[in-house]
């Protein structure tokens, strides 16, 4: 079974009572009368990161996946708690200071802190960060309306490219390559954002499992579906060259996660105050498509308003 079958099959009808688990189908723990925000990610060396040749990057991406589920729920996050388990050669002198000095540096772009954690001797690495703010609100998932427009925050698919280039499963020119890999290490969040998403986004949730993997889990408790423009999905210039020279397809890169972009739907009429807000602020924002009725009628049309089809939709860990 995947894990979301676990979870309905197993943890589900034990947390009912506690309203703030949101029925474990959202990324955060809310207390609302306590205002108090939660995410919990744990990342595993060779599932969700390649290899761990650099802490610095590893460590930065893996803290700022974490606080992404705080910042597309429209909270400011604050505090993490960091745990990892490693032997004395993922744990060298020289890889903990590159993680020290790393987490440093996220610490004054993001004015996070760390408040502790724990460490374990284990010879496969992983990592374990548990991300709080607070707030007496939230966007919450599941919250979509019929003919909601559905947006994304700034480019989507570069960070796949990365993934691939690092794996060897592709080979383009040096300065090319090292734009894809820096955009796989260090997510662009849009920490800007943050404070107004509640001004206009019915529903929301990061990219992290890809594009239309995160789109289902947004209404898999509606009686609702998507219709979403591939030519309207919003890629880099880096990456619209390589789908020029044809050697992917435009769909097959948008879909596969990594991300960490805000996806959200928002009413007809909040479409002046999200372009507004997104010139005031600098962060691109693209209408992609909309909620539409019914379930199972979730569908991508290109530009000829041909339906097509996504050779990956999400990535999900299977037990």
């Amino acid at each position: 079974m995947h894990e979301f079958e676990l979870i309905n099959n197993y943890f589900s009808k034990i947390s009912k009572k506690n309203k703030a688990a949101l029925n474990l189908n959202d990324d955060v723990f809310f207390d609302k009368k306590k205002g108090v925000v939660i995410s919990v990610d744990t990342y595993i060396n060779g599932i969700h990161f390649v290899n761990f040749n650099s802490p610095n990057f590893v460590i930065k991406k893996i803290l700022r996946s974490s606080i992404s589920d705080l910042i597309c729920k429209g909270v400011v996050p604050k505090f993490y708690f960091i745990s990892g388990s490693g032997n004395s050669k993922t744990f060298s002198k020289k890889n903990l200071l590159q993680i020290s000095k790393s987490l440093k540096k996220e610490q004054k772009i993001y004015n996070l802190n760390l408040c502790g954690g724990d460490t374990t001797f284990s010879n496969k690495l992983s990592f374990t960060i548990t991300s709080l703010g607070y707030s007496k609100k939230i966007v919450y998932r599941n919250k979509a309306k019929l003919n909601d427009d559905i947006y994304v925050t700034g480019n989507i698919g570069d960070s796949y490219i990365g993934l691939q280039i690092l794996k060897n499963k592709i080979t383009i020119n040096k300065k090319i390559s090292n734009f894809f890999i820096k955009k796989y290490f260090h997510p662009e969040l849009q920490i800007k954002l943050t404070n107004y998403l509640l001004k206009f986004a019915n529903t929301s949730i990061d990219i992290s499992d890809g594009l239309i993997g995160d789109l289902e889990k947004m209404v898999n408790r509606q009686n609702f579906s998507f219709l979403i423009n591939e030519n309207k999905i919003p890629i880099s210039l880096n990456l619209k060259k390589l789908i020029s020279k044809k050697k992917f397809k435009k769909i097959n890169t948008v879909t596969n996660g990594d991300d960490y972009q805000i996806l959200f739907t928002a009413s007809l009429n909040k479409s002046r105050i999200i372009k507004r807000i997104s010139k005031k602020l600098g962060v691109k924002i693209t209408k992609i498509g909309k909620i539409i009725s019914g379930k199972k009628n979730s569908r991508i049309i290109d530009v000829k308003g041909k339906q097509i089809k996504a050779i990956n939709t999400a990535y999900k860990h299977e037990f």
